[in-house]
């Protein structure tokens, strides 16, 4: 955590980014395979260039999933289901090269082993209620709107592919405002000027009033500053402009920046990988360490070794503003929550095929996921504080 007065900026992107398209296929094939194989073991990975999908990995299950057929799904409810977005889920070449998973891998994980070896990170603070940082919060809120608004043709020129960004002032190492605010989003050519080469000021005007007001708020103040498609246009989006890859967008998934991120991907991978299953749980230890008062920022990082199922290490860091020594909530924390994964995918039912929801707008500080519940939050306070 950052101490003093200063500027944090965070990003998200929409569901139509290419990076969250690949996403969202990867963890749909994932949830396809969870339906009917809970224990099938998944590394599925995605890439969307112009008109095309490939889809490869290492996937070992005993159920048949059309991942095809998956694919062209995705991208139709995303919304590529028109030549005018560049991309479109019915015509756009799919290959498909899936293979199973090494066997070098698979010894370890079957005896209940960690699927990697790697560090993961968990972060809460108070920020929000729904305790992740502002700035984060509110580019993932834009984004969102920004889909909302397409899909209900409140805005009908609107395309798929989009990106939001928030800059927030700190003082004292708490918001106070926001600064700046950038909306960049695929359009048609209906809202462009007589020059053709920018969208019109009334355009602007209509993104701020339906985009950025409902969701930010109070927090628009005097001498907020609107960056809205800064180019002038964004006509050309989604893979036909940017080829896209499943987990590149692993500070969007997490927190803004704000906290570190261990490295690997989340989407795709079922729950043996660490790089995913730890994150979670690392985030519900930190936010119930938050929720129970016991801190204002909490990060817990836990790491593992390859086919070892206890954690190598495990760390709690209050960054000072802990009511009690960090060293004593590492202690609790650890004898609290489950970390071998195999535990770890009890304790949060993770075979369940809840994955394509994760897979835009982030993967923390939303509703309908075990890993944001803060029901240890009691049990960390009682232990703390007695």
């Amino acid at each position: 955590m950052l101490k003093g007065n200063y500027m944090f900026t965070s990003e998200s992107v929409t569901e139509g980014h290419p990076d969250k398209v690949c996403d969202q296929i990867s963890d749909a094939v994932l949830d396809e395979i969870l339906k009917e194989d809970p224990l099938g073991r998944v590394a599925c990975e995605t890439m969307v260039t112009n008109g095309l999908v490939v889809i490869g990995g290492e996937i070992t299950t005993e159920t048949y999933v059309d991942v095809e057929g998956v694919a062209r799904k995705v991208i139709s409810d995303i919304g590529y289901n028109s030549s005018v977005y560049g991309f479109d889920a019915k015509s756009c070449a799919v290959i498909s090269s899936i293979h199973k998973q090494s066997k070098n891998i698979a010894r370890g994980v079957n005896t209940g082993g960690a699927g990697d070896q790697g560090m993961m990170f968990g972060y809460a603070c108070d920020e929000t209620p729904e305790l992740m940082p502002l700035p984060i919060y509110l580019a993932h809120k834009l984004a969102q709107r920004l889909a909302e608004v397409r899909k209900t043709k409140v805005l009908d020129y609107l395309g798929p592919d989009g990106k939001s960004q928030v800059s927030v002032e700190y003082r004292d190492s708490r918001p106070v405002g926001v600064t700046d605010i950038v909306l960049s989003t695929q359009h048609t050519e209906k809202i462009l000027d007589k020059t053709g080469e920018k969208i019109t000021r009334e355009s602007k005007d209509e993104l701020i009033e339906t985009v950025i007001k409902p969701v930010l708020g109070d927090w628009i103040k005097g001498g907020v500053k609107f960056h809205i498609n800064p180019t002038g246009t964004f006509l050309i989006g989604g893979p036909q402009a940017d080829t896209g890859l499943t987990g590149r967008k692993i500070v969007v998934d997490t927190y803004g920046g704000m906290a570190p991120h261990g490295g690997g991907a989340f989407s795709g991978k079922d729950p043996t990988k660490v790089d995913r299953s730890a994150a979670y749980m690392a985030r519900y230890i930190a936010k119930n360490i938050v929720a129970a008062g016991l801190a204002r920022n909490c990060l817990v990082q836990i790491a593992y070794a390859i086919g070892i199922a206890e954690p190598v290490s495990f760390l709690v860091n209050t960054y000072g503003t802990g009511r009690v020594a960090d060293e004593r909530l590492t202690k609790i924390a650890r004898a609290l929550f489950p970390l071998k994964p195999v535990d770890i995918i009890s304790a949060l039912n993770l075979r369940k095929p809840v994955y394509l929801r994760t897979a835009a707008y982030g993967h923390f500080g939303r509703d309908g996921f075990a890993w944001e519940n803060t029901d240890k939050a009691e049990a960390l306070k009682k232990e703390a504080l007695n």
